[in-house]
């Protein structure tokens, strides 16, 4: 999963990529896509020097571009259904003397959901200056971010549930009827069961991150890069419903005991839960290359000090003065159930070294070595029965340590155009230092459980074993004139996985309970990827990727749960041989293009394949297949001393109008 991965921006890692991140951000939320000049993808093992503590497998490096060299202004304006509306605008410097250069660029996105009546938008500042030195090179990146996007709940599928709608959104800005929804207790449809629909939701983040980095030209044969970086984060997770469902007025009781809840909430029965967000987390990069002879080798440290905070705010709502999507309550909670500060330090080091044998075969050799020292603690702790049957969250630190993770990869070069490449990696993924939620031991129910996963259990590795080919082709046909493409197949291992299974028959991201931390032992991946671009003459092209993974578990695993007599008895569920849920075997994409003079069009195709959303793999979502069509022109006779290069580009999504399930939750049943 997008999860096990490592992500960078110009090897500034972005961390981990869950929902309620912890410890980094999105790509987009780092950068505006016009500014990205090239995005280099490691399948398999992934790149040894990348600056990341969740990557199992690949690695998706990013790379801002450069200043251009002459002054210069670019504007784009995207219009689309739903009043969807982007506005990218970029200035460009040119030299300012002393060999300087720099660009600033905004953003601007706004777009109604297509279901509800929220907007979904934000605002993105980029810039970079870039300074040669003669053979060093200084640069200074920044980047703000600020989004905020209303969305809904996931359709809950269960045995048994009969109320199955095709989205749940939500009512905002209709409070009048959202009143007229809600019964005179509070209460939902009872027909509508868990899939009701909340007033409104909505995820609220402001990024800011930058780093300063000088390249340093040693000699003819060493350069010496160092980078200094920071990230900060503050936001929240909104969400105003109804007072009387998932298990909220057990919550509420621990809290107000015999008291009228409705009051308390402001008279709507509706209650505002917030989970604030703040990161803040500076590190540093160093790298150093050196030639020597047929050896090319390279040795790099990252280190970074990761402070971040989530807490739960349970806040009144009112019907005189009801709150918005769009805004973070500044006025005081009713209560806050939990805050949870942690503090995580991740060092890194490696070396590698690529010995050219040949004109041909290149050998690449090398290892990292990697600590993480993640430390947690509830400054206000919950009180005993508001999650579950906790008597109070854990604290402590837990230390991860893997000296030597080895890689060893080949490059052969048969002929200019053919190249055979194989690669072999072991990779670790760090503990998860997030509070009360998630695959995190700070998420247990108690301390002893959290002191018994420390000694016990340890971190997710994998060992990914790669071999692959690409290369390029011209062909003397009048029909088909040229082919590139690669192959690869894979293999991996992965040792110690943990699940975090619910403790509740239904998945309750309202106020969830603790989760069940089961290590589920192996599980053994195949596959491959086969892509490529078929060229007929100079105006059309054929472009498929296909990618088959085949995931499966190989032990089951067992949890303990109440038999009738109310003992705690194993239970074991039966995983072993069945597909991790989430992940489809099948994926296939294509983009077939025709270009003629200024014009060009593209049908473009997503195939995914079904996915099952248990671990025991007794539910699954079907298939789907998305098409889209864009049609393109440069428009020549615009052009003048103002436009340089314009054009207008049209596009439909969703061409054929499908349905289908985008995204799957996994559930243990």
């Amino acid at each position: 999963s997008n999860q096990q991965l490592g992500y960078t921006l110009d090897g500034v890692p972005l961390g981990d990529q869950q929902y309620g991140n912890w410890n980094g951000l999105s790509p987009q939320r780092a950068i505006s896509s016009e500014n990205i000049r090239r995005v280099v993808l490691s399948t398999g093992a992934g790149d040894l020097s990348t600056a990341s503590a969740s990557n199992l497998g690949g690695t998706i490096e990013m790379f801002s571009s450069d200043p251009h060299a002459k002054s210069g202004a670019l504007l784009e304006q995207t219009l689309g259904s739903y009043s969807a509306s982007r506005t990218f605008a970029r200035y460009d410097t040119g030299n300012l003397g002393a060999d300087t250069s720099a660009y600033v660029s905004v953003m601007r996105q706004d777009a109604r959901a297509w279901d509800f009546a929220g907007h979904q938008g934000g605002y993105q500042l980029n810039t970079k200056v870039v300074k040669n030195l003669g053979a060093d090179r200084l640069t200074v990146y920044f980047n703000y971010n600020e989004k905020v996007e209303p969305n809904e709940d996931s359709i809950t599928r269960k045995s048994g549930e009969a109320y199955l709608p095709y989205t749940r959104p939500f009512f905002y800005p209709n409070l009048t009827g959202y009143q007229s929804y809600l019964d005179p207790t509070g209460k939902t449809p009872p027909a509508q069961a868990d899939n009701y629909s909340n007033y409104y939701s909505a995820a609220q983040r402001a990024d800011w991150l930058g780093y300063v980095k000088y390249d340093a030209q040693l000699n003819s044969t060493t350069s010496f890069s160092n980078m200094v970086y920071f990230h900060q984060d503050k936001g929240a997770g909104l969400v105003a419903g109804p007072i009387v469902v998932a298990g909220l007025p057990s919550l509420f009781a621990v809290y107000y005991p015999g008291q009228n809840l409705n009051q308390v909430f402001g008279g709507a029965n509706i209650a505002l839960r917030t989970t604030e967000y703040h990161i803040n987390r500076p590190g540093f990069l160093s790298k150093i290359e050196s030639e020597f002879g047929d050896h090319k080798v390279e040795a790099g440290l990252w280190l970074e000090q990761n402070d971040s905070t989530q807490v739960r705010n349970w806040y009144p709502f009112t019907l005189a003065n009801p709150s918005t999507p769009y805004q973070i309550p500044s006025g005081h909670p009713n209560f806050t159930q939990y805050s949870f500060n942690s503090k995580t330090t991740e060092a890194q080091f490696h070396l590698q070294d690529a010995w050219q044998i040949r004109p041909d075969p290149t050998l690449q050799a090398g290892f990292k070595s990697t600590l993480q020292r993640a430390t947690g603690d509830f400054p206000v702790q919950q009180k005993v029965g508001s999650i579950g049957s906790s008597p109070a969250l854990p604290v402590g630190s837990i230390d991860t340590r893997k000296a030597f993770l080895p890689q060893l990869g080949a490059v052969w070069n048969l002929t200019q155009q053919d190249e055979l490449f194989a690669n072999a990696q072991e990779n670790v993924r760090q503990f998860i230092n997030y509070g009360a939620g998630g695959l995190s031991p700070w998420s247990l129910s108690s301390q002893a459980g959290f002191d018994l996963f420390k000694a016990t259990v340890k971190p997710e590795t994998a060992i990914t074993l790669e071999l692959g080919y690409r290369g390029s082709r011209k062909i003397d046909s009048k029909f088909l004139t040229a082919i590139d493409g690669q192959v690869s197949a894979y293999h991996v291992d992965f040792r110690n996985r943990l699940l975090a299974v619910s403790s509740t028959p239904t998945i309750n991201t309202i106020n969830p309970g603790n989760p069940i931390l089961a290590n589920v032992g192996g599980v053994t991946t195949n596959g491959f990827d086969l892509g490529g671009t078929l060229h007929f003459g100079s105006h059309y092209s054929f472009y498929n990727a296909l990618s088959y993974n085949r995931s499966t578990y190989n032990d089951n695993y067992s949890i303990g749960a109440k038999d009738a007599a109310g003992t705690v008895v194993a239970t074991v569920v039966a995983t072993a041989g069945k597909q991790v849920p989430v992940s489809p075997e099948w994926l296939e994409k294509f983009a077939l293009t025709g270009q003629w003079g200024d014009v060009e069009a593209q049908l473009m195709g997503d195939y995914v394949g079904k996915r099952f959303a248990t671990y025991t793999n007794d539910v699954s979502v079907a298939p789907y297949f998305l098409t889209e069509f864009a049609l393109s022109s440069k428009l020549p006779q615009l052009a003048g001393a103002m436009l340089k290069d314009p054009k207008i580009r049209f596009t439909v999504t969703n061409l054929a109008d499908r349905k289908g399930d985008l995204n799957v939750v996994a559930s243990a049943a």
